[in-house]
């Protein structure tokens, strides 16, 4: 090798280098992607509105994709774990700790204070202007704590008429669970990142009148989401009901 070739080694390797650190390594499989800055960009004053609408009392239906925007969410309960340790029997296990009723038919009013885990939380109900619901701005928009938290939701579907083999389809960021009419169907752990459909529950009955859905989600650091629909057996979002938080 010559003398030149020698010496341009470690330049390049240097140059290489350089690049990498500054620009950071290109996406590819099982890296995230970006966070979105921290304060969240036009919204540096802890608002609602830049991302919720507060939900009004005339009934919604899901969006066209059949997402459900509209929840009512508690202020976040603080929750020490890491995203690596959330197994099945650690979310259950917190669930039934640190909940604001073990009525899982139980329906929260709009503004009213639950006390978890000593901690005084309020409730907001809400409708996303995204598909999904972000947990994250949601606790920015409050001024509450943002990493090591629980999230407790739920949101009322109304049927006027019986709707059969539907499946609850959610994606949650990063581990969570979800009950109908009081009934787990389906259960998250780990974890995950927030991807349409992630997980499935097995077949399930909507019943004419007023169901039940609640949400928990967990998270340790970071971004924290979800998004949840009910599917038909073929796969197709299902739209025909109403939601309230009533």
């Amino acid at each position: 090798m010559s003398r030149n070739h020698k010496f341009l080694l470690p330049l390049t390797a240097f140059v290489v280098l350089s690049i990498i650190t500054a620009f950071g390594q290109p996406p590819g499989p099982g890296r995230r992607s970006s966070l979105p800055p921290i304060p969240i960009k036009g919204d540096t004053t802890h608002t609602l509105s830049a991302h919720f609408i507060p939900a009004s009392t005339a009934k919604k239906t899901p969006d066209a994709k059949g997402f459900i925007q509209r929840w009512l969410v508690l202020e976040p309960i603080k929750n020490n774990r890491s995203n690596s340790t959330m197994t099945d029997s650690y979310l259950r296990t917190t669930f039934a700790s640190d909940n604001f009723s073990l009525d899982y038919n139980a329906i929260p009013k709009n503004g009213e204070i639950a006390k978890v885990a000593g901690q005084d939380l309020k409730w907001y109900a809400l409708d996303s202007k995204t598909f999904n619901f972000n947990l994250y701005h949601f606790s920015y928009a409050t001024n509450t704590t943002r990493n090591g938290v629980l999230f407790w939701l739920v949101t009322v579907i109304n049927c006027t008429e019986e709707i059969k083999n539907v499946k609850l389809a959610a994606g949650t960021n990063s581990a969570g669970a979800f009950w109908l009419n009081g009934k787990e169907v389906l259960l998250i752990p780990g974890d995950k990142d927030v991807i349409v459909d992630l997980a499935t529950s097995s077949l399930l009955t909507l019943k004419k009148g007023k169901n039940i859905v609640r949400a928990a989600v967990v998270n340790g650091q970071g971004m924290s989401n979800f998004c949840v629909r009910f599917l038909d057996e073929k796969g197709a979002p299902v739209k025909n009901f109403t939601l309230s938080y009533e």
